[in-house]
């Protein structure tokens, strides 16, 4: 039986962009990440259930925050993802305040369905997403200076990737993660978004949206060294896929009010892997994605 067995579940039934690009990782990395993407998926989860209320929710979350500090402390949790995650915990040093402060992101959402600026946001972003690539990379190896930046500013872009492509997802649970700011400054109001009216001032909203990603997609790549490439292969697809997405985003004039998700096919995905490994092996020492 695998040491990681109930997160490899996880994962299995995901079937996920992130959990695709663990098929690059050595096998030990690969468990690592699978306890990781477990606990981060098991808690948004929680969250994201629409069977029970919110104070129900909230109480569940404080259960994963008890058993999370519990295994940071070096105790024996309780839940079995946890249990699977402890020793990754103290393995990879991987800072208890990023763990919970995922969580933090995921008890945002149990009430906040507004965002009044992009400073605002990028707080959103950074707890429910950089957190997220800050603790990969150190699962990765990747103990460069440039850590801690190449994590924000990849978490920040595949959030934003996700909330443009999601817009109309989001409205129908009533639910806006578009600044405020930017909505009054082209005239589009909560009401245009929740009733799904694509107007020229709605398209100037999610270009500027496309653009703030595109943004941090370079910033990314900045922070990407040469002889530390290699480390993050899982992650470079993952911006590789999502980059992808925006680019179809785009592609479609920002149709994302749309019934119709924008997304890529398996054959598309298969092909980023297929050009990742390649890349991964030849030690390509650029990346794949973001403006050139």
């Amino acid at each position: 039986m695998s040491q990681v067995q109930a997160s490899k579940n996880v994962t299995k039934k995901s079937a996920s962009n992130l959990a695709l690009a663990f098929v690059l990782l050595p096998k030990h990395k690969k468990e690592a990440m699978c306890a990781l993407y477990a606990f981060c998926r098991e808690v948004d989860d929680v969250a994201d259930s629409e069977e029970h209320s919110v104070e129900e929710k909230r109480v569940e979350l404080k259960r994963w925050r008890e058993d999370l500090q519990r295994a940071c402390q070096n105790e024996e949790p309780n839940i079995p993802i946890v249990k699977e995650l402890k020793p990754v915990i103290h393995e990879c040093d991987l800072p208890a305040e990023h763990l919970e402060a995922l969580i933090d992101g995921m008890e945002m959402d149990l009430t906040k369905t507004r965002y009044d600026s992009w400073d605002d946001l990028a707080n959103y972003c950074y707890h429910v997403a950089s957190v997220v690539g800050l603790l990969s990379v150190k699962v990765f190896g990747y103990n460069h200076s440039s850590l801690d930046d190449y994590g924000y500013h990849l978490g920040q872009a595949l959030q934003l990737t996700n909330i443009l492509r999601d817009v109309r997802v989001d409205a129908e649970k009533g639910r806006i993660y578009l600044p405020q700011d930017l909505l009054r400054k082209h005239g589009v109001s909560d009401d245009d978004v929740l009733n799904y009216r694509f107007t020229p001032d709605f398209r100037a909203v999610a270009k500027a949206v496309a653009e703030r990603a595109r943004g941090h997609y370079r910033s990314a790549s900045q922070y990407v060294y040469p002889d530390k490439r290699r480390l993050l292969v899982a992650s470079e697809m993952m911006a590789s896929v999502y980059w992808r997405i925006l680019l179809q985003i785009e592609k479609s004039d920002y149709q994302v009010l749309s019934p119709k998700l924008t997304k890529l096919t398996k054959a598309h995905k298969l092909g980023i892997l297929a050009r990742s490994a390649v890349r991964y092996w030849l030690n390509i020492n650029s990346s794949d994605y973001g403006p050139r």
